[in-house]
């Protein structure tokens, strides 16, 4: 287990740097931000002094290792557009980020597993197609989609709910629905499949055979060895959730991490947009190695390998 572990780590280490590398060299050939930041007209003299207080005057090996440097020291760079911390501007986009997340993570473990779950003990039934169906329907809706949708019916139309911003709990509800369901679909299905295939064990029969009733059966005895392949797909669609929140806050104006990549990612703000892309890998990453970690202590044949 502990080689495992060891082993997972290294991974995640060099799944991060590898992004931020990528990340950072193809930033750069996307053009000259001292373009986007100095008026029209400006002399070369001017820009000269702004591209040597940006530091964009070094060679590009040695802007690299500076940025790469300061990420172990605490210093993020300023962003160009903004003149500010990197790390402060999005220390203010954080928490509606991950309000928004955590309210969708809740709500996809709250409503998946349990829909699944009364879906596999109502096999068959009509409330089992019910389900499934609607679930097939969420899974395959883009979140953009859904996001545009809502918007149409909720504020152009019936006009009850903020098509955009944040203030109020009416300011949430579409963006965390967009978000949501998606996921949601995704959870419920996997959990019926997984725990059909574990229902018909002849453990579970003994149970049944000592006069316990089908419902304790399923949730002492079948629903564990029905999570592993559950907890894969609530990794999966955590990391997706990370990355689709950029989209779902740029349509509904949702001020977090996602919009200011965005706009950043427009006015060519570097700094920025490279520490914006190595915190959402860094936090899908992460997920998945929680998720590789909860393999060793779901499953024994894992652990004492």
């Amino acid at each position: 287990m502990k080689r495992y572990i060891i082993l997972r780590v290294g991974k995640a280490v060099l799944t991060i740097w590898a992004v931020y590398t990528l990340v950072f060299f193809l930033t750069r050939v996307t053009g000259d931000p001292i373009e986007w930041l100095t008026l029209a007209g400006a002399s070369d003299s001017a820009k000269e002094i702004l591209r040597t207080n940006l530091g964009l005057d070094m060679p590009l090996w040695q802007q690299y290792i500076k940025s790469f440097v300061g990420l172990f020291t605490g210093d993020t760079g300023m962003s160009y557009y903004y003149a500010r911390s990197v790390s402060d501007l999005f220390a203010e986009r954080m928490i509606p980020t991950i309000s928004l997340g955590s309210i969708v993570l809740g709500l996809t473990i709250v409503i998946g597993i349990p829909l699944g779950v009364l879906a596999a003990v109502k096999h068959n039934t009509l409330l089992d197609r019910i389900t499934m169906s609607s679930a097939v329907v969420g899974s395959t809706l883009p979140n953009f989609i859904l996001g545009i949708l809502l918007i149409f019916i909720f504020s152009l139309k019936l006009r009850i709910l903020p098509s955009g911003g944040i203030g109020t709990p009416q300011h949430i509800l579409m963006p965390v629905i967009a978000l949501s369901v998606g996921p949601i679909a995704n959870v419920a299905r996997l959990t019926r499949s997984s725990l059909l295939d574990v229902i018909g064990q002849e453990h579970l029969d003994c149970a049944r055979a000592k006069g316990m009733r089908e419902w304790k059966v399923v949730l002492k005895h079948g629903l564990r060895n029905a999570l592993i392949p559950v907890i894969t797909i609530l990794g999966a669609q955590l990391s997706a959730m990370i990355g689709g929140s950029v989209v779902v806050e740029t349509v509904f104006a949702w001020p977090g991490i996602g919009t200011l990549i965005v706009s950043s990612a427009q006015q060519r703000d570097f700094p920025v947009v490279v520490f914006g892309v190595l915190v959402i890998s860094a936090s899908v990453t992460f997920v998945n190695l929680l998720v590789d970690l909860s393999y060793g202590l779901l499953d024994p044949r894992i652990r004492d390998h």
